[in-house]
């Protein structure tokens, strides 16, 4: 979720073009997540090796939503991003859809597990400390609430230098592991039955899989700021998926050849057995810093980031006028800082403190939903618009947008191996998914007075004469990709 960090970023990318480094950073933000951490350790305890499997094929899906999004940023350079995608491709209410499916509910849900995975670790770490439950993590989210209403960004410069510090923790977790004096030989490992115990039922685990590589598209908001987008954009999100592949299948390896398989699937808090195990009782001190700063690092992030959403869909009348009041002193979208505050603390009131892997899947299904909605709007747009310049173009097209809406509907089916827990998972973000859309329904209808599904005009929303412009043009020196 540190990708949602972008506001910052363009800001400074304004006097300072941004380049692959820079973008590279935005696109492998995610791993500064505890949700990672733990939906990663818990898959491999269920599956053993073999969850291998869904991992390498949500990477695919994920290089497939990467074609999409780098096709449509550098066709439409827009900092809107998704929502100005799908208002030309198929209409105002898809555009709203895809934005809160797979941005706002998805911190709804996943700033909550996070939160809630805070309040666990310092408890565990300081079990005498007589706090009340969940106040360390009410206190951290009303903390950043006054101080993103105070428009203080504390963590903007240091976005990149986290994401890279966070990959380091996961690959020293993973390679100290694989080395350790007690890991088992792999050998070993499959003759005791943790090849793959769940046989082709491994695919239920795509969900939580796809946690791992969603939110590499936040490059796409900074087209209009990248030095050289044509070319940087891609190769930011496919090398940014490529090595948290890398790095999840080597911390997930270092897991599985030192803590039993069983262990990994039913502790609530796997990260923290997996640090203890490989560093002993310094590896506390070690996961207790790695959590703060990533909670607090995400947390931070949304709350500067999607307010600033909720004003510029205000603004464009997709969103309740409310949201475009900004505070005269210091220039915060202060009724959107609350609204964003508030459905992150909800469900830490509705839901029990062991929710935190259906709130992760509820959020992933969300995304999910999005991502579909991007892969149609390549299709749609490659129909409509068949002579549109694009400087890139998705290879093979268009079985990487039928492959991704294939395998992202299936990973949705089969939200979880529990027919149970995919129940509550499908009611908890269905009843937020239904509400949006009836809400989306009346809005377009009686207040923006539009059809539902007629697309906008493709029409350019920059400068002829900026450089983003300029550098998506066709010529000698910029052929299309």
């Amino acid at each position: 979720m540190t990708e949602l960090n972008t506001n910052s970023a363009a800001a400074r990318g304004r006097r300072n073009r941004l380049g692959l480094g820079a973008l590279l950073a935005v696109a492998i933000g995610l791993v500064v997540s505890q949700g990672v951490m733990v939906l990663m350790l818990q898959a491999v305890g269920m599956a053993g090796i073999g969850f291998i499997i869904p991992l390498f094929l949500t990477y695919l899906l994920a290089l497939s939503y990467a074609f999409s999004f780098s096709e449509l940023s550098l066709m439409i350079p827009r900092a809107g991003s998704l929502s100005s995608y799908t208002e030309v491709a198929i209409g105002q209410f898809p555009a709203i859809l895809a934005t809160f499916s797979g941005y706002i509910v998805v911190a709804m849900f996943a700033l909550s597990a996070e939160l809630l995975l805070l309040d666990q670790i310092i408890s565990k770490i300081f079990p005498a400390a007589p706090l009340p439950p969940l106040s360390i993590a009410f206190g951290v989210l009303g903390l950043f609430t006054v101080l993103n209403l105070l428009n203080i960004d504390i963590f903007a410069r240091l976005q990149s230098f986290l994401a890279a510090v966070m990959l380091v923790v996961l690959l020293l977790l993973g390679f100290s592991a694989i080395g350790h004096q007690h890991a088992q030989p792999l050998g070993q490992l499959m003759a005791d039955g943790a090849g793959n115990p769940l046989g082709w039922g491994v695919l239920t685990l795509a969900v939580m899989a796809i946690w791992g590589f969603v939110g590499a598209e936040f490059v796409c908001p900074l087209v209009e700021e990248a030095r050289r987008p044509e070319r940087d954009i891609p190769r930011a999100m496919i090398v940014g998926l490529s090595v948290i592949f890398c790095t999840i299948a080597v911390y997930c390896l270092g897991a599985l050849l030192l803590i039993p398989r069983e262990e990994l699937a039913s502790n609530g808090l796997p990260h923290y057995l997996f640090a203890t195990t490989v560093f002993g009782k310094s590896g506390q001190l070690f996961l207790a810093t790695a959590a703060i700063t990533a909670t607090c690092s995400t947390l931070n992030s949304s709350l500067a980031t999607i307010p600033r959403m909720l004003s510029g869909m205000a603004q464009n009348g997709q969103a309740f006028p409310c949201f475009k009041r900004h505070s005269a002193r210091t220039g915060a979208p202060w009724v959107s800082v609350l609204f964003v505050a508030a459905i992150t603390g909800l469900p830490l009131l509705l839901m029990a403190a062991d929710a935190i892997n259906l709130l992760l899947s509820a959020a992933a299904l969300s995304w999910l939903l999005a991502y579909i909605i991007t892969h149609i709007n390549v299709l749609v747009l490659r129909k409509r618009y068949p002579h549109q310049h694009r400087p890139f173009r998705t290879p093979f097209y268009p079985w990487p947008q039928l492959a991704g809406i294939a395998g992202m509907a299936y990973a949705i089916w089969h939200v979880s191996p529990s027919a149970e827990q995919a129940l509550r998972i499908y009611t908890v973000a269905g009843a937020v998914l239904g509400l949006v859309s009836v809400i989306a329904v009346l809005w377009i209808k009686l207040v923006m007075r539009k059809p539902l599904f007629k697309p906008e005009p493709l029409t350019p929303r920059v400068s002829p004469d900026s450089p983003v412009n300029r550098a998506l043009q066709p010529s000698a020196d910029n052929p299309s990709l």
